[in-house]
């Protein structure tokens, strides 16, 4: 090698490159380069072929591309032309004249950070995520279903249509027919779908399409023309029948697929259904529905669409339906009870395709085509960056939006509040997505008011949240088999990615800015109208004014949201929610927006229900509402608060009235707490009894450690276990007696040393036992006497007290080696003093109970303390 490198003329260069040089050697040497240093690199033919094929330096073989463009300096040079603009190429260009190793901008490290004068801040970038930038070059990424599901490979496309007249609530005539359930064993199965997980299962893994193999023809083969059995279909995205049943001629039940590794969660419907006649008043029943109460009590209505009608006429979505009524099912099976939903309907068409479902549809491709044509709009792309926020469980992507306009100075940039919008989280509340559309359809507008936005805020914007959900058609969970809404507060990554990465970020916004609001967006199955959710917040300073925003929003859309119904209390069981977690992280905003599966009781829309034009223009005012929240004309910002102020009052006088109590509310009535005051009832579309818990195949593992310990509990009746200490400590001197007794017949020394401690007085005995039991509990317990005594304001001898205490003392020192017992005297238990400044162990607060105020002054008593340190 060595004469080799003296006689290369490249090491008569300033500056070599050792690495370049030693490659270029040893594949000469084995033959591997042919050509020239440099005599091929300005060739307009390899310009060209790395033109036409730029990626194949990266992944290609020595002797087959390489040795077309062997210098590293040249290699960089077109790989850059290909990603940077005119001046980054000019720079290029400069450096090939100097030093390479030196001032090449190739090699400058990425994760350092440089200001405008190249200066290096002594801190690291943060990294990127490993997952790509939403790319608007080829087809849209297919979505990922788990292995065990069965995916048509039709296409389902519907158009949006707005109805030209209000669709009004259906009226209840009381004479609604209440079908029995027949079920499977006097009817015929027209449909089962077999290929859903069985219980116990859990998720595993996913691909492109779900299922491997050929798709099973699931429907009834018809036999002949005049066979008029409907044909159903549900394996498309966000399809959930599980099974249908014909039970007369134009009488069907269906079964709902609950949740993917789950028994719960069917209120979400979605299915297809084919072969259908014009002249015919068709029945379906949904027979496993779980909740108690539903909008379909009180006059809302199944949506039909008509493939026909959309081709022919332009019509899509449309409410439908007769006799619609909801009733317990008649069925028990032991567990818990299901619901039913019966209603009638007449198809438009014969021969028609149709489709059913409890709200207008937005699926995972719905929101993809979306993103697409924003990535491809050159005005909107310019500031609206779509991201990859993380995968799912099934390797779906999440995206995240970050719009605002591009600011003049970095002063102007970091002085920017944040806004963060998130929906889908619950995949069946397809009511999220359509505000989220229409939010995005005017924050990316040329509209002035949508430009001010994005010059004050930085908007950070999860359309979807729980993808896979969407794309199953479950109704609340994810493929974890839990509601993501519970766990917002998780440390589990790998199990939670969607809400772990969307916290994370936030987060991480909060650290360089103020987030001034938090929405994320929902559906309301009980409950009509839109209203939200948010929280009451104890400090003076800021009290009411988490109120103020959803009272502007009912000013600015008085006909669809209710400030009534609005609820601000923190519950228990809600901790886990998108909203509160946010609050406490420091978002004084932080909601959760509720609409309504139904309709409106308000205004002009009262009793109608609610279009995805509805849903699309809240998305608007939301927009506008936030520009008269943050208007520096703080009028509207202070008629607000006076009114709220005024309203609880009122709140505060009708709680009064109901509890027959005077109070004067003049100089006192601020201090009450409001969650005290929160008259309405928190009527959640969650059921949050039901709405989590464990997954199936947990459930089962729990019912099987329960039946363990059944067992085990038998068992240990069965040996007569000792069930207290005392029993414990009697069988021990038991024990300790008879051993003495045994030495004493070998050893009359020892028998004269246990006559001896018989002879001791009474009170030293028990004193010892007294000590022994409080060193075993860890805090001192008084007998009943000694309670006595304290109630008459009696004490011991003092130098009956001293004594015990050395003795105690002693005999513990000895009995543990090295284990240090401090005896002091034991303080009150009146909670209002405090604890020695010298000692201050850091327990829990409940080790010691509170005790009365109003109790009298009680005697100090010497006693035994055992102080221990965590």
């Amino acid at each position: 090698w060595s004469p080799l490198v003296e006689s290369s003329p490249f090491l008569k260069q300033a500056h070599p490159d050792p690495y370049e040089d030693f490659m270029y050697h040893h594949l000469r040497y084995y033959g591997y380069f042919k050509g020239q240093r440099g005599s091929l690199t300005e060739s307009a033919t390899h310009q060209r072929v790395w033109k036409n094929k730029p990626r194949h330096l990266l992944n290609s073989s020595f002797g087959e591309r390489d040795d077309f463009i062997s210098d590293t300096l040249q290699k960089e040079k077109l790989l850059w032309s290909t990603c940077l603009p005119s001046a980054g190429q000019k720079q290029i260009e400069a450096v090939s004249r100097d030093s390479f190793t030196l001032s090449s901008p190739i090699l400058r490290t990425r994760q350092l950070l440089y200001d405008e004068l190249d200066r290096v801040y002594p801190r690291l970038r943060e990294p990127q995520e490993l997952f790509g930038f939403f790319s608007t070059n080829g087809p849209l990424e297919a979505p990922r279903w788990p292995i065990e599901c069965e995916v048509i490979k039709e296409n389902v496309h519907h158009i949006e249509w707005v109805p030209p007249q209000p669709e009004y609530f259906y009226q209840s005539t009381g004479n609604e027919k209440v079908p029995e359930i027949v079920g499977e064993e006097k009817g015929k199965i027209v449909y089962q779908l077999d290929s859903v997980p069985t219980e116990g299962s859990y998720f595993t893994s996913s691909r492109v399409g779900g299922k491997r193999g050929s798709i099973k023809e699931l429907a009834v083969t018809l036999q002949g023309p005049e066979d008029n059995t409907l044909l159903f279909e549900s394996r498309f995205e966000s399809g959930n029948l599980q099974k249908a049943v014909r039970v007369d001629t134009y009488e069907y039940e269906l079964t709902l697929r609950t949740d993917l590794y789950t028994n719960k969660h069917t209120q979400w419907f979605y299915f297809r259904v084919q072969n259908t006649r014009k002249d015919a008043t068709y029945r379906f029943t949904i027979v496993n529905l779980l909740k108690p109460k539903s909008l379909y009590t009180i006059g809302m209505k199944p949506l039909m669409y008509s493939q026909l009608d959309a081709n022919i006429h332009n019509i899509g979505w449309r409410r439908e339906g007769n006799e619609i009524k909801y009733y317990k099912n008649n069925t028990d099976d032991g567990q818990q009870p299901f619901y039913c939903l019966t209603w009638t309907i007449q198809f438009p068409h014969d021969q028609d395709t149709c489709f059913f479902a409890h709200f207008y549809p937005y699926t995972y491709t719905n929101l993809q085509c979306y993103l697409l044509s924003v990535a491809n709009n050159p005005i909107q792309s310019q500031f609206c960056k779509l991201r990859t926020l993380c995968r799912s469980l099934a390797g779906n992507t999440v995206y995240l939006l970050t719009i605002t306009n591009p600011s003049q100075t970095p002063q102007q940039a970091a002085a920017k509040k944040a806004v963060v919008l998130s929906a889908r989280v619950h995949p069946g509340e397809s009511n999220g997505s359509w505000i989220m559309k229409g939010f995005l359809d005017f924050i990316l507008s040329n509209s002035p008011d949508a430009q001010l936005l994005r010059d004050i805020f930085v908007f950070k914007v999860v359309p979807m949240l729980n993808p896979d959900g969407v794309i199953v058609g479950n109704y609340r969970c994810s493929l974890a088999g839990r509601d993501l809404n519970r766990h917002y507060k998780t440390i589990l990554k790998e199990t939670f990615p969607c809400i772990w990465h969307t916290r994370n970020m936030i987060k991480r916004l909060l650290e360089e800015r103020e987030v001034l609001l938090y929405c994320d967006f929902h559906g309301h199955s009980r409950k009509n109208n839109i209203f939200l959710y948010g929280c009451n917040n104890n400090n003076r300073k800021y009290w009411l004014h988490e109120r103020v925003f959803p009272l502007m929003l009912s000013k600015n859309a008085p006909d669809k949201f209710s400030f009534h119904s609005c609820n601000f209390k923190v519950q228990k069981c809600k901790e886990g929610t998108g909203r509160v977690v946010m609050w406490r992280m420091g978002i004084l905003n932080s909601y959760t927006v509720e609409t309504t599966f139904g309709g409106s009781t308000l205004g002009s829309k009262r009793d109608t229900h609610f279009t995805t034009e509805d849903l699309k223009s809240l998305g608007y005012l939301v927009c506008d509402t936030l520009l008269d929240f943050c208007d520096p004309d703080q009028t509207k910002f202070t008629q607000c608060l006076a009114e709220l102020k005024v309203l609880l009052q009122q709140e505060i006088h009708k709680k009064l009235n109901v509890l027959r109590q005077d109070m004067d509310l003049e100089g006192s009535w601020s201090d009450i707490s409001l969650s005290d005051i929160e008259s309405r009832n928190s009527t959640s579309g969650s059921d949050s009894s039901l709405s989590d818990g464990l997954p199936v195949h947990l459930l089962n593992i729990a019912d099987e450690l329960n039946q363990k310990k059944k067992v085990l509990k038998k068992k240990k009746k069965k040996k007569k276990l000792l069930q207290s200490r005392k029993q414990r400590n009697e069988q021990y001197q038991k024990s300790n007696l008879m051993r003495e007794l045994k030495l004493t017949e070998d050893n009359p020394e020892r028998a004269r040393y246990t006559s001896t401690l018989q002879k001791q007085p009474t009170f030293l005995k028990n004193s010892e036992i007294s000590c022994s039991s409080t060193m075993e509990n860890e805090k001192p317990r008084s007998n009943e006497t000694q309670l006595i005594g304290r109630d008459k304001g009696t004490s011991l001898d003092p130098s009956v007290t001293t004594l015990i205490l050395t003795k105690n003392k002693e005999k513990m020192q000895n009995k543990k080696p090295g284990f240090t017992v401090s005896c002091t005297p034991k303080r009150s238990t009146n909670s209002s003093q405090e604890p020695v400044p010298d000692m201050k162990p850091n327990w829990p607060r409940n080790r010691y109970p509170a005790t009365k105020r109003d109790r009298a002054t009680m005697v100090a008593y010497p006693s035994l303390h055992i102080y221990t340190y965590p």
